[in-house]
């Protein structure tokens, strides 16, 4: 538990600055930058806790969580006259927070002993959904709805998950694999522009 513990504050530091940069993208002032960092980094991890019935949610019973979220946020803004990409910071931390954030949501659902396939869609959604919520609020179509491949990594990381347990391999090294999987996966088709098939093809409309 103590290593799901670093690696849960070490996906609210990611997501954190991710949601920051997010926010100063979009030239918010200081109170909308803590607000949106915030909400990236608990969302998903709030609604999972109301999914499975902890209430109240963790971040209420534990400030802790919300002294990471200033401090980290407080950091991004420290560096915003040094990177000027904010888009390319934005990518790379979501990126790491996703895979940090798949691994404590399988793990709060293997905890609870439910079925692998809910043990993956809570990971999914403690990774995912603070970065929708984040969208929401910045007039963004959220990155899970687009056809960018960005939910699938989550997925992808919960399967091997326990395909790795199936082989017997310590809970630790798979935790590290996993997280590891999900943000090289993501990097990757960030990287090399991957995507899902589409479905709809949209054409120029002629007056």
């Amino acid at each position: 538990m103590e290593t799901l513990t670093i690696i849960e504050i070490a996906g609210t530091v990611a997501f954190s600055i991710a949601g920051a940069f997010a926010a100063m993208e979009k030239r918010l002032d200081l109170f909308g930058i803590f607000i949106i960092a915030f909400v990236t980094a608990m969302g998903g991890g709030t609604l999972r806790d109301v999914l499975i019935g902890e209430l109240p949610v963790k971040w209420m019973l534990d400030l802790s969580s919300g002294f990471v979220v200033i401090l980290s946020t407080i950091a991004a803004i420290s560096f915003t006259r040094v990177l000027q990409n904010y888009h390319k910071i934005l990518l790379l931390f979501d990126s790491i927070g996703l895979g940090f954030f798949t691994v404590v949501g399988v793990q709060t659902g293997v905890s609870l002993s439910l079925h692998p396939a809910i043990c993956i869609a809570l990971g999914t959604i403690t990774a995912c959904f603070g970065g929708v919520i984040r969208d929401i609020l910045l007039n963004n179509i959220p990155l899970i709805f687009e056809k960018e491949i960005y939910a699938t990594t989550c997925i992808f990381g919960g399967v091997l998950f326990f395909l790795l347990q199936d082989v017997d391999i310590p809970i630790i090294p798979i935790e590290v694999i996993c997280l590891i999987s999900v943000v090289v996966f993501r990097l990757l088709a960030v990287r090399y522009d991957w995507q899902l098939p589409a479905l709809w093809k949209i054409e120029n409309l002629k007056p």
